[in-house]
């Protein structure tokens, strides 16, 4: 097998020496070496530059949060409140006044009268959408009646905020939203658009965005607790479970919560025996647990507060600190436990009780109310649907009363997690300042309410634009954190659906497979600490399928005036990177002319990158578009043009001309049919991918921007050949197989020194046809030599001499799989249509004995952005998933709807459809979601070579249907050449090894195993609570 294995090397090496033109890339690019400079990149001065920039960026948005913040107070504070006021004395632009409610009769609806302004829009880049730069629009949440006296008083002082929005924006042009959310309910935003509404009931409300959420309060640790004796009956049971949804709703990940039901006794109602931080996996357990709480026994206010004070004095735990808050679900009770408080919260009352009386009866309240306003905290009541959101979210009102007292002390301005921007802007981050009520009363004494928070957007995408790419190399990057340990930046932040209900949290452990070397690195970031560390890591290959060891430099510092840190992260051979210094113009033309689509022919296809060049390029998805809208560019303007990038475009045009003099010296001169080559190709950093010969770009699936695939990124972290067989999943059945012909990539990576400085700016490489190089794999590993016939010799299992691939293929199978577990080359004929598929998938048996042996390693590891279709309703009564809300548009254009008395009435009304399906479903409908597809967890298994260096030869035992197996590792290559006995009967079936991706089961990853070690992370430097001091946290 040695031998068979030498060959199979020798082959494989031979044709890359001939056809990967390796050597002589090395040498056009040194005979070039006057057309470039070798740069180095020093990560601390990048690190330090990017950082520096994004804290420009940020600190021109946070001047105009503060002017903003400053002209409402100073607005407020002058107003006159009017009693009388009418809605027909204010003049504002409602965004939902032209809002398309779909009619299920598809008839017109005749809309309510309006008294909105009628503004012209114009579509504008910086927004993706339609805007008017000269007013500012409102939204008006639905369930609130915008005729109301406090509604039409709000929206009279807040009108003047229009001027500074404006001037904001001519002091700075790049911002983006400016919002005032009002603890009323009321937005203003400008520029003003449209309401991006759905053809549903629009649920959107300021309070409970993540932003609004994050500016009104300091964090909280806060206990729920609810009672479910047998008093409870079904209906109040079920306000009960949509009121714990709502008010968990309310939470943020700086906050901490548990929630428990009690009777006679308190017991938590999940598997968290402590509070844990209110994240969107904590809360989704909370949520599903809370439906199975069911009405029994006796009411026993004592047993649940005395838990939740326990929970609340529980330090051996990660918490927010700051606020502690019980909120307390029942019908009503007659005991007002004064004994517990007297021993767990007086006099100091660190911990407000908040009480809610849930459904419609005749108990008493009193002892409620009182419970509540002894503990600083207040009593709402909640007797049907309709009361759920505004009641649940109240106590918000209370909670930033000391950051009022507290005065500019409070005046931080906070950066949020990323999130989903309601109005279409992507993925944003917004920098938040609440404000204040200055108003005074008779006696002087201070008002203590928040009047809402002041926000300004900054898109994802405009702090990416500050981070170097290209000269980084593929496979280098920047990333960003926060002090929860969520990045804001990472290539692998991609987030498959659009929910402007929850942040999008993605912890920089979970972006990157995670290791101890990264724990510590996150923990260093989020302590603001900078620092470097060269380690050795596991990596994901881009299409998920390989796991590649490699090393990486990581350098890190602090994003100075916010709470993020920035890392960068570098491999050793991007240290240093090519920048093309054309200065000669008739070489430039040169060049230029291997772009053109006439040179094909002769010199191979070319694939450019569609990156921007240029700033007036249209990028398009189609290459040879892309292309044409390239060359156009470029007959208007020069390489040195101020509108393009000089770096990607002179890189671009020399990486032409050096991919064309290897066609010239190399694959000219050469036959590939004689090797059964498909294509020869080379790929660059500068993002050339040329093809050779021209037909075979009909059959290229290849990226064209060389950075983003797959087979360029392994060839650079590999030493050697990397082979990559097409990805084939399990049901494939090679149904095209007759038309097409089946290529086998096989690239390696060229690395330069020059001047001592060693870099790899280019990966060359192969397309085998998969039937030829079967048929010579089953020569090179047999016994024949050139001077044998073939069918001359047949050994017999029973008889002395050697048995080989070729002449015993009935008897023995040999393979070749790739390091990620996937057949590349088999001397089985029913075996070509199988190339490309998880070799489990081929042979379970053969596959589990190599694992088992350790020649692979499996690494496990979860998708936490994926998105999957709904699954199918359970039988146990519960709402299917997903119901859509109907409509209201017949309703909404009724006159009599402006009535306050109507309104009150519509609101029960829009509850019990919008919630009529939030009693038994996890998924909430609304902000204009379809629940045609949720967010889930995948499960991913990568295997990888493990350090097996060895020929190994192994029995599979299993009785009279053991099989004898021999592996080689083949050097140089991602290749084990695999030797087996076919399998003689059908008894030893081991278990299948799955690759495939699949659906992670609930509860898996366990959290409640994951909240007994919590990852580091830091709340709010400065905590506002139950009384004016400020505390450091």
């Amino acid at each position: 097998m040695q031998y068979w294995a030498r060959r199979l090397e020798q082959e494989i090496d031979g044709v890359m020496r001939i056809f990967g033109g390796v050597q002589q890339l090395k040498l056009i690019y040194n005979e070039n070496s006057n057309l470039f400079e070798v740069k180095e990149n020093v990560p601390r001065k990048l690190v330090e530059k990017v950082a520096g920039d994004i804290e420009s960026l940020l600190a021109k948005k946070v001047r105009a949060l503060k002017r903003l913040a400053n002209a409402a107070e100073k607005f407020q504070k002058a107003h006159h409140w009017q009693d009388n006021i009418r809605e027909e004395d204010i003049e504002y632009y409602d965004s939902k006044a032209d809002t398309e409610y779909d009619d299920p009769d598809g008839e017109e609806i005749e809309r309510e009268k309006s008294n909105s302004l009628k503004l012209e829009f114009t579509d504008d880049d910086n927004f993706k959408t339609k805007v008017n730069y000269s007013y500012a629009a409102v939204q008006i949440p639905t369930d609130i009646y915008k005729g109301s006296t406090v509604i039409l008083n709000e929206l009279n002082w807040t009108q003047a905020l229009e001027d500074v929005f404006i001037e904001n924006r001519k002091e700075d042009p790049s911002l983006l939203w400016q919002v005032f959310g009002s603890a009323t309910g009321v937005t203003r935003y400008y520029p003003a658009t449209p309401w991006r509404a759905p053809n549903k009931i629009d649920l959107y409300d300021v309070r409970r965005r993540p932003w609004y959420i994050q500016g009104a309060s300091s964090p909280k640790d806060m206990v729920i607790i609810v009672d479910v004796s047998g008093s409870v009956s079904g209906l109040t049971l079920k306000l009960m479970k949509t009121s714990v949804y709502e008010m968990l709703d309310t939470l943020s990940d700086d906050d901490y919560v548990n929630v428990a039901s009690f009777n006679e006794k308190a017991k938590p109602v999940s598997c968290f025996k402590h509070l844990v931080q209110a994240n969107i996996r904590n809360k989704k357990v909370f949520k599903e647990d809370v439906q199975g709480m069911v009405a029994k026994g006796t009411t026993d206010y004592k047993a649940g507060f005395e838990y939740a004070f326990d929970q609340l004095q529980n330090s051996n735990i990660t918490r927010a600190n700051c606020n502690k808050m019980i909120m307390m679900f029942t019908d009503g009770g007659e005991d007002r436990v004064q004994d517990v408080f007297e021993k767990y919260n007086w006099p100091n009352k660190t911990v407000r009780v908040f009480t809610f009386s849930v459904g419609q009866h005749n108990y008493d309240v009193t002892p409620l109310q009182w419970m509540a306003c002894a503990n600083k905290g207040y009593y709402f009541e909640i007797p049907s649907i309709g009361a759920i959101r505004i009641n649940t979210q109240e106590y918000l009102d209370v909670l930033g009363r000391p950051m009022v007292l507290a005065g500019n002390r409070a005046k931080q301005v906070q950066w949020t997690n990323v999130y989903q921007d309601a109005l279409g802007l992507g993925l944003v981050v917004t920098g938040t300042l609440p404000v204040f009520n200055l108003t005074e009363d008779s006696s002087d004494r201070k008002n203590q309410l928040i009047l809402g928070v002041m926000g300004i957007d900054v898109a994802l995408n405009d702090i990416k634009r500050l981070t170097p790419r290209y000269n980084l190399g593929a496979n280098g990057y920047v990333f960003a954190i926060d002090l929860n340990g969520y990045v804001l930046l990472h290539p692998n932040l991609q987030p498959q659906i659009i929910n402007f209900r929850e942040p999008v949290t993605l912890d920089f452990l979970d972006a990157e497979l995670e290791d101890e070397n990264k724990e510590e690195i996150r923990r260093s970031m989020i302590d603001g600490n900078d620092g470097q560390r060269f380690i050795k890591t596991l990596i994901k290959s881009l299409d998920e399928q390989y796991i590649d060891e490699v090393f990486r430099t990581y350098t890190w510092a602090p994003i100075k005036s916010t709470n993020y840190s920035l890392g960068l992260v570098l491999p050793p051979y991007s240290t240093y990177y090519i920048q093309a210094n054309l200065s000669d113009q008739i070489l430039q033309v040169k060049y230029f002319e291997y772009l053109l689509p006439n040179s094909f022919e002769s010199e191979g296809h070319v694939f450019i990158a569609p990156r921007e060049y240029c700033k007036d390029l249209d990028l398009s998805d189609n290459n040879t578009e892309f292309l044409e809208n390239f060359i156009a560019l470029m007959e208007k303007v020069t390489p040195d043009s101020k509108q393009c990038d000089n770096f990607l475009l002179h890189n671009l045009i020399l990486d032409t001309g050096i991919t064309q003099q290897l066609v010239e010296r190399v694959w000219k001169d050469q036959d590939l049919n004689t090797y059964s080559l498909l294509a020869v190709f080379a790929a660059t950093d500068g993002g050339i991918t040329r093809v050779f010969p021209n037909k075979a770009a009909d059959d290229w699936e290849e990226e064209p921007e060389p950075f983003n695939a797959s087979f360029y990124r392994r060839s650079l972290d590999n030493k050697g050949y990397i082979f990559k067989p097409p990805y084939r999943d399990a049901g494939y059945r090679g149904l095209d197989l007759e038309n097409n012909t089946i290529g086998i990539l096989v690239s390696t990576a060229v690395e330069l020194s020059i001047e001592g400085k060693t870099l790899k700016p280019a990966v060359v490489g192969v397309k085998l046809d998969l039937e030829a190089w079967a048929e010579k794999f089953k020569v090179l590993a047999s016994n024949r030599t050139d001077r044998d016939q073939l069918g001359t010799r047949r050994c017999d299992p029973s008889s002395s001499c050697e048995m080989d691939c070729e002449a015993n293929n009935k008897d023995l199978i040999c393979v070749l799989i790739d390091d990620g577990g996937f057949l590349v080359l088999s001397n089985q004929e029913d075996h070509w249509y199988q190339v490309g598929k998880f070799f489990s998938e081929v042979d379970a048996n053969l596959m589990s004995a190599l694992y088992n042996n350790s020649f692979y390693t499996r690494k496990e590891s979860y998708d936490f952005q994926s998105v999957c279709a709904p699954e199918a309703p359970s039988n146990t009564g519960a709402a299917p998933r997903g119901v859509f809300v109907p409509t209201v548009a017949d309703l909404l254009s009724l006159a009599w709807w402006t009535s306050a008395a109507a309104w009150s009435l519509f609101q029960q009304f829009l509850y019990s459809l919008t919630y009529s399906s939030w009693f038994q479903t996890e998924e909430v409908v609304g902000d204009g979601m379809e629940a045609r597809e949720t967010s889930c967890i995948m499960k991913q298994t990568q295997y990888y070579f493990s350090t097996v260096n060895a020929t190994y030869n192994a029995i599979i035992d299993c009785g009279n249907c053991s099989r004898l197996f021999h592996a080689q590792r083949l050097a140089n290559t991602n290749l084990l050449f695999v030797v087996a006995d076919k399998p003689l009967c059908s008894q030893c079936e081991s278990v299948k090894l799955l690759q495939a991706e699949v659906r992670a089961p609930p509860r898996d990853p366990n959290q409640c195993e994951l909240v007994d070690r919590p990852r580091y992370r830091k709340g709010p430097h400065i905590c506002f609570d139950y009384n004016a001091t400020v505390r450091v946290v």
